[in-house]
């Protein structure tokens, strides 16, 4: 069987919450992204075109929570240094300093939401990359 075109439409990255409110408010206040679907126990928001994160509810979801988090949201955005300021301003869990990685042409921080996703908020150091 041949497989068929592949063309994606929305790509939606899944993490499971113990408490789903309380990471609505974090992604939404304090990340400020827009609900795109309200499935009830899941929520979806937009990234940028295309690129969403799911919330769920781990009750009710195809997974469960667990405590150690081998996975991390990054985030690209134009102004790193602001979003640091910001992010030194809300006081969030496991602000890691502003580094900048040579090698992979980034200016970045990393941060905890509140169940312990890692979440890298970078820019890129490189014109046109």
């Amino acid at each position: 069987m041949q497989r068929p075109p592949l063309d994606p439409q929305l790509a939606i990255t899944f993490f499971y919450y113990r408490d789903l409110p309380q990471a609505m408010r974090f992604y939404e206040e304090v990340l400020g992204l827009t609900l795109a679907i309200d499935q009830g126990w899941c929520k979806i928001y937009r990234i940028c075109s295309g690129a969403h994160v799911g919330l769920v509810d781990e009750t009710r979801g195809m997974n469960k929570w667990a405590a150690d988090k081998p996975v991390q949201l990054c985030i690209r955005v134009s102004d790193v240094d602001g979003w640091f300021a910001y992010s030194q301003s809300k006081g969030l869990d496991g602000l890691s300093r502003l580094f900048e990685n040579d090698q992979l042409g980034i200016r970045a921080f990393v941060f905890r939401d509140p169940e312990g996703y890692q979440i890298e908020i970078q820019s890129t150091t490189r014109t046109g990359a």
